[in-house]
């Protein structure tokens, strides 16, 4: 069984865990859930508790004992239904104060010129904005181009963004670290051009640029990266990609 699925559904890996033991198991007191589960006794009250809010577990208690148990698994369904619905409010809520958010922020006058990113939700928003913001034949460049420590579900990520951007029309120019050619995700090579930086060149750090932004961040474990709203950065890159593209592999 894919577990991967199941952190895409916005379990964590301890809730993960659990409820497979649980599945497993059958009803079973924390101490053999805990020991199953690899998760410390600690830490399995907490994440039954969050289970048991998701919906996705339940317990008798017999005699002062509780005794847990997963509940039938159709119940995700019901889990992602119900998230899906507050979902739907958070976006309607944000609908009705965005034009007074977009106001404001024209009135000041004044961008943000550098942006701290930090997490892998933020630099998954950033690739959105690619998406929102560049249009059919608009190009976007990538400098070394990698998965990092490839987490849970960020591969499947890639497949549907490279698949909506080539949807789009939207164009993108990869110098992709050698160690990562044959990792690509299929719809990395739609609408795009690929080529792939030397051993010596190869790094952690990827950098995105198009228009006025320069985008660099680090997939590391606990990802940060760093956005630069200004013309002379992207000139600057822009030299970089042009040189490296040079020396690059098809």
């Amino acid at each position: 069984m894919d577990t991967k699925l199941l952190y895409d559904i916005g379990l964590t890996e301890g809730e993960t865990k659990v409820y497979l033991a649980l599945i497993n198991l059958g009803t079973t007191k924390t101490g053999e859930l805990s020991a199953k589960a690899e998760v410390s006794s600690s830490k399995v009250y907490k994440i039954l508790d969050r289970l048991i809010k998701k919906g996705l577990v339940g317990y008798i208690t017999k005699g002062k004992i509780k005794y847990f148990s997963a509940l039938e698994p159709k119940r995700i369904l019901q889990y992602l239904d119900e998230k899906e619905k507050q979902i739907k409010e958070k976006k309607e809520v944000i609908k009705k104060i965005l034009p007074q958010l977009e106001l404001a922020q024209k009135k000041s006058g004044k961008k943000n010129q550098a942006v701290i990113y930090e997490g892998f939700i933020a630099i998954k928003n950033f690739y959105l904005n690619i998406l929102s913001e560049l249009s059919k034949n608009d190009f976007y460049y990538v400098i070394g181009a990698t998965y990092g420590h490839d987490k849970p579900g960020f591969r499947e990520f890639f497949q549907n963004f490279h698949t909506q951007r080539a949807e789009k029309g939207i164009k993108v120019k990869l110098l992709v670290n050698y160690n990562d050619k044959d990792k690509l995700v299929s719809a990395t090579r739609l609408n795009s051009e690929v080529r792939f930086l030397p051993q010596y060149l190869i790094t952690d750090m990827t950098i995105i640029f198009y228009k006025n932004k320069s985008f660099i961040f680090f997939l590391t474990e606990e990802p940060i990266g760093f956005l630069m709203i200004n013309d002379e950065s992207v000139k600057s890159f822009t030299a970089y990609f042009n040189a490296f593209w040079k020396i690059a592999k098809k």
